[in-house]
């Protein structure tokens, strides 16, 4: 269901209010019983879902989107470095 807001002419009161869409327009305010308007707002929207995200859209084996070469990796930069020997010992 919809989320409206409303607010109110007299007092300025704002307030949401859920209702479905066959719903008539609620017309009193609830802090002063005035007459109230809808307001026109952003919807709240939330994609769920695979092909909404930036990672959805990479380009596998291509080059970067901006025209710029990808950097090359250094030889044996995935390597854990090598324990230094212990003083204990």
């Amino acid at each position: 269901m919809p989320l409206y807001e409303y607010r109110c002419l007299s007092c300025g009161h704002t307030f949401d209010a859920i209702q479905k869409f066959s719903d008539p327009p609620l017309k009193t305010c609830p802090e002063c019983g005035k007459k109230v308007e809808k307001c026109v707002s952003s919807p709240a929207i939330q994609f769920k879902g695979s092909g909404f995200y930036i990672t959805d859209y990479t380009n596998k084996g291509k080059k970067p989107a901006t025209g710029k070469k990808a950097p090359a990796k250094k030889k044996g930069a995935g390597k854990a470095d090598k324990k230094a020997p212990s003083k204990g010992g």
